[in-house]
């Protein structure tokens, strides 16, 4: 299984989640799965293309924030918002100048370990780290003037890090109680850590750890509905069980569930690699309470709770749909609102656009309410937050730059003309010995390839990295990639191979 893994996580470089003949990924794609992004969409893109539901008008608020993940407002009303892959935490400024949109950026926190979930608790700042959760005390002035109080503290450690699903979410209870999911480290396994595929639940010292829920492949997004604190998670179904099954789930998270993964998929289906191991456990599995289409990949989820919500919204939930990047037709890549009427839960799209006769224009990740109930949602693809809001455009906020200001990250030089001849040789070799122990030739070799598997070649790798920004890919590589957790001499020396072999 581990040898698969790496074989499947070395394919993703070029955006093909694994080396069966299935899944399909189109150029967009690809270049998402490289960690490189596109331009936020122009003003012509957003009057063209994207659509918001009645009553609300769709802008960009900001457009220089590459990997833009989830997202959170402090009391004193500052956005946040994480960039797991650059290890910090962005300080969004408000707009001060009228005209609809950020007056830029500022880092708040920096030297993080791939902290991606974020929630503010007692004048601090939580971080769910890919291991660990920290916080750091917060002075909060205000929407603009936000800023660190003292160092960074470790609260809780020792959280199985990395993998397929490397990303932590970090959210507060209405009971007070830290949760923080941990995704699972592969497509489809039984876990050696009962605390991946799971809810923890900590105190907000970190302490009195506990298995809250189970079976929870990659809920990424959670909330608890207003005036029932009852709690609700997306959760991403399996891959490589063909393009329309199985669904991805919203499932009422109770204390002490278990929710299927490995061994169910969906409503309560045997899987066909675990099922047959463990019939108790499907038949003891919580079945979602609504069901998304197979890989849109739903991320964040806000419930609306603003005063002056719509009425045509109030109650609702709001999710983001990354989109699939493992169909044979694209499908997802917009925000959805979800309606509890009558025992049942209708899904209607609330944001779209990202999609378009097969195009990607982006994939949104969280998507949260603002203190004035103006609608964020983040972008990791265009890097950007948009905002969308009652009434007409604001005047000159869809002015945007014909071009991002984020360099290419496609290198201007050799990508190994650094190093000298005995030491890119060495390290050539070193990495060699990685590509064959890892088999990774299983499936980029023709002569290596498995029956029945056509072998995805890596040629072009030296087009699109540099040395530095590939060793690094492959410790926060873009899900469902596994994280490379090898010492970094020996993820320098991989990269040398590839930057050698495949250029």
């Amino acid at each position: 299984m581990r040898k698969s893994l790496v074989a499947i996580g070395i394919l993703s470089l070029l955006g093909i989640g694994a080396c069966f003949t299935l899944p399909v990924v189109r150029g967009p794609i690809v270049a998402f799965m490289l960690g490189r992004g596109i331009d936020a969409p122009s003003e012509e893109a957003l009057r063209t293309r994207y659509r918001a539901a009645a009553g609300y008008t769709v802008e960009i608020f900001a457009d220089d924030v590459p990997t833009a993940r989830f997202m959170s407002f402090s009391p004193g009303g500052a956005l946040l918002v994480s960039q797991p892959r650059q290890g910090r935490i962005l300080h969004v400024l408000p707009d001060g100048d009228g005209d609809g949109r950020s007056d830029g950026t500022r880092v708040l926190v920096d030297g993080l370990d791939r902290a991606h979930g974020l929630d503010f608790r007692d004048g601090h700042l939580y971080l769910a780290e890919t291991g660990a959760v920290v916080r750091v005390p917060i002075a909060d002035d205000g929407p603009d003037s936000i800023r660190t109080d003292g160092p960074v503290e470790t609260v809780v450690e020792g959280i199985p890090p990395g993998g397929g699903h490397w990303t932590r979410t970090l959210r507060f209870g209405p009971d007070g109680g830290m949760y923080v999911h941990v995704g699972s480290s592969c497509n489809v396994c039984e876990e050696e850590d009962p605390r991946r595929a799971a809810i923890l639940r900590y105190e907000p010292d970190g302490s009195g750890e506990e298995i809250f829920a189970s079976g929870l492949r990659n809920s990424v997004g959670f909330d608890w509905r207003p005036g029932t604190d009852e709690l609700y998670a997306t959760d991403n179904g399996r891959d490589l069980l063909g393009d329309d099954y199985p669904p991805c789930e919203l499932n009422r998270v109770e204390r002490g569930g278990f929710y299927g993964w490995p061994y169910a998929n969906g409503f309560g289906d045997a899987d066909p690699d675990f099922g047959e191991k463990a019939p108790e456990r499907v038949a003891e599995t919580i079945h979602p309470v609504h069901g998304f289409r197979a890989h849109n990949a739903p991320l964040g989820i806000a419930f609306l709770r603003h005063p002056e919500t719509p009425e045509a919204l109030q109650g609702a939930a709001l999710v983001a749909l990354h989109g699939s990047w493992n169909r044979s037709t694209l499908d997802g890549y917009k925000v959805v609102s979800l309606h509890w009427q009558d025992g049942a839960i209708e899904e209607r799209d609330f944001l779209t656009g990202f999609l378009v006769d097969g195009d990607v224009s982006g994939r949104p990740v969280d998507v949260i309410e603002g203190p004035d109930g103006a609608i964020y949602v983040s972008d990791d693809y265009a890097g950007a937050i948009f905002r969308l809001h009652r009434g007409a455009a604001t005047s000159a906020a869809a002015r945007m730059p014909g071009a991002s200001s984020r360099p290419s990250a496609a290198p201007d030089r050799d990508a190994l003309a650094t190093l000298d001849a005995d030491t890119r040789t060495n390290l050539d070799q070193a990495g060699a010995a990685l590509f064959a122990s890892n088999a990774c030739g299983v499936c980029h070799l023709a002569q290596e390839a498995e029956e029945g598997v056509v072998a995805k070649p890596l040629e072009g790798l030296a087009a699109k990295y540099s040395l530095e920004t590939l060793t690094a890919f492959f410790l926060s590589p873009t899900p469902p990639m596994p994280a490379f957790e090898l010492p970094e001499d020996d993820r320098r020396a991989l990269a040398v191979h590839l930057l050698s072999r495949f250029e």
